[in-house]
């Protein structure tokens, strides 16, 4: 039983080992061959594009994500979105003035993103290795930088290369130049600066000397300059005391004028109240003249108008007057044409004026007459008043 189980057991590895051997040739065989066919989970990082090609065309242009795919020789090729550096020194430059100078420039390249698909779109036949391969894209980078460096320095003499701010003139000229190149790969240039200008010895001693005496020159202006600016200094120091010596008696004037001023106001404001005071008084005693005249012109009107009314009144008396005459008037008118009637008058007026107990004593002229008063025992000599009998 033993004898005949080993050839079993010999046969079983033989088996195995060529399963083994199959598929360790057979696996690879079957990936390479079927890469050509399908992807599956292939991943585009945040900062890549990703291109999907399919029997060498673009079949579409992708953002991150993970993608797969099936087809006739189908593909995923990943386009880096990062900044490629790049530094660019050049020794060998000639100026528009026939000087020698060298340059470093150092900027960022950028290659089309998902917002740029369309150049990649158009540009993949051409500048793949340039899209895909960073040590390729530097390089054109390098090229096109040290072009437009001899464009830019070859328009512009040795002072303008190297001095003052001409300097970022010629760094702002090298990134145009350069991005306008550039633009015609799909490239994107940033941040470009001209760090270094590289002079050769001998342009940098030449240079040193023109430093030097441009210094001694400068120095010795700065030490007239000095000079001339101690002494102004010094004359605008007298000039100050005079000035302000004179400020000080114009300040003293302007106050005892400032003070004049104000005491002559202090005058004329008291003779303005004096005016005042009097014109007030005035006006007071106008007002109380004017009063008093209207009073009296008042009372003068009442007087003119009582003495109207007098006068009317005394018409009025005088025509009343008139009146209640008239029969005098008329009497004695009759009176004084009738001299007869006016004695019978006066007779019959005695006549009835005397009473029966009357006394007439008759007199002759010149004496006394003796007056009888009635009484007990005294009877009437003369009968004033007989019986018609």
């Amino acid at each position: 039983m033993r004898g005949q189980s080993l050839p079993n057991i010999s046969g079983f590895w033989r088996t195995t080992l060529v399963v083994v051997v199959v598929a360790l040739i057979g696996v690879p065989v079957l990936l390479a061959f079927g890469s050509n066919f399908f992807y599956f989970l292939e991943r585009v990082d945040a900062q890549e594009v990703g291109v999907q090609l399919e029997s060498g065309r673009i079949k579409g242009i992708v953002g991150p994500g993970v993608y797969g795919d099936f087809g006739l020789y189908v593909e995923l090729q990943r386009v880096s979105s990062q900044a490629l550096p790049f530094s660019v020194r050049d020794e060998e430059i000639i100026t528009k003035d026939k000087q020698r100078i060298g340059l470093v420039v150092t900027g960022d390249a950028f290659r089309p993103g998902i917002e740029r698909a369309d150049v990649l779109q158009n540009n993949w036949a051409q500048y793949s290795p340039i899209y895909l391969n960073d040590e390729v894209a530097v390089e054109r980078v390098k090229s096109l930088a040290q072009q437009a460096m001899k464009v830019c320095v070859g328009e512009r003499p040795f002072d303008d290369a190297i001095i003052g701010t001409a300097r970022d003139e010629l760094r702002t000229c090298i990134d145009e130049e350069l991005s306008e190149l550039a633009d015609s790969y799909g490239l994107r240039i940033e941040n470009v600066v001209v760090p270094e200008v590289v002079l050769s010895p001998e342009v940098q001693a030449a240079l040193d000397a023109i430093v030097a005496s441009r210094l001694e020159t400068e120095k010795a202006a700065q030490d007239k300059l000095r000079a001339e600016a101690q002494a102004l200094a010094e004359q605008a120091k007298q000039e100050g005391e005079i000035r302000i010596a004179q400020s000080r008696i114009q300040e003293e004037t302007k106050q005892q004028t400032i003070l004049a001023q104000l005491e002559r106001e202090k005058i004329q404001a008291q003779q303005d109240v004096i005016e005042a005071e009097k014109a007030n008084e005035l006006a007071r005693v106008q007002a109380e003249l004017a009063i008093i005249e209207a009073q009296k012109a008042n009372e003068l009107l009442a007087a003119q108008q009582d003495l109207e009314i007098n006068t009317a009144l005394a018409a009025a008396a005088a025509e009343r007057a008139k009146a209640d005459l008239a029969q005098q008037v008329a009497l004695a008118q009759l009176y004084t044409n009738n001299p007869a009637y006016v004695r019978f008058l006066i007779a019959q007026a005695n006549a009835a004026a005397l009473n029966p107990t009357d006394k007439i004593i008759f007199t002759p002229e010149g004496t006394t007459p003796t007056i009888v008063l009635p009484g007990p025992g005294i009877t009437p000599t003369v009968d004033t008043n007989p019986s018609p009998q």
